[in-house]
């Protein structure tokens, strides 16, 4: 089973959230969704005016992959990477960011929005939560010792039965 690379929790989930809450408000984006590189969600946030959100999961997928797809490319067309990419419709947009090595940020918004606003506000956004990030991928993985496999299993035996 595939994990996500990140464990985005507590202190630093609140951090995060507000970073992307603030993108929200500041440029008028409908959906905000940060991704791991696998396309497991880290976290999202949504306008209060914004119609019913899209299905996020399938959505964090499919830019993940397209993502890995489009750095294919770079690497064919010579470059290290490719870091953002655009998708334009006639209603809407949806554009998506590299967050450091190991996150997407991806923001749907409406036509009306202007893409430079965007960007500009985003490029903020995406190096504070890089730090972040960096951070968490940086802290020591804990170790769970014998003793704690005992009492975890002696506390479900009490509980199931």
């Amino acid at each position: 089973m595939t994990h996500p690379s990140l464990a985005l929790y507590g202190e630093a989930y609140a951090r995060v959230d507000t970073f992307i809450q603030t993108l929200l408000d500041e440029t008028g984006i409908r959906y905000a969704i940060l991704i791991d590189r696998k396309g497991f969600i880290l976290s999202h946030c949504e306008s209060p005016w914004a119609p019913r959100p899209p299905e996020m999961a399938g959505i964090a997928t499919l830019v993940a992959s397209n993502f890995a797809a489009t750095g294919t490319l770079a690497d064919l067309l010579g470059e290290e990477e490719f870091t953002e990419q655009i998708q334009q419709g006639k209603n809407g947009t949806l554009y998506v960011d590299a967050v450091g090595s190991e996150a997407l940020l991806a923001l749907i918004f409406d036509t009306s929005v202007p893409l430079s606003k965007v960007k500009m506000h985003s490029k903020q956004a995406i190096r504070r939560v890089s730090e972040i990030l960096l951070q968490l991928k940086n802290l020591p993985v804990p170790e769970l010792d014998d003793d704690f496999s005992e009492g975890a299993l002696g506390m479900l035996d009490d509980l199931l039965g």
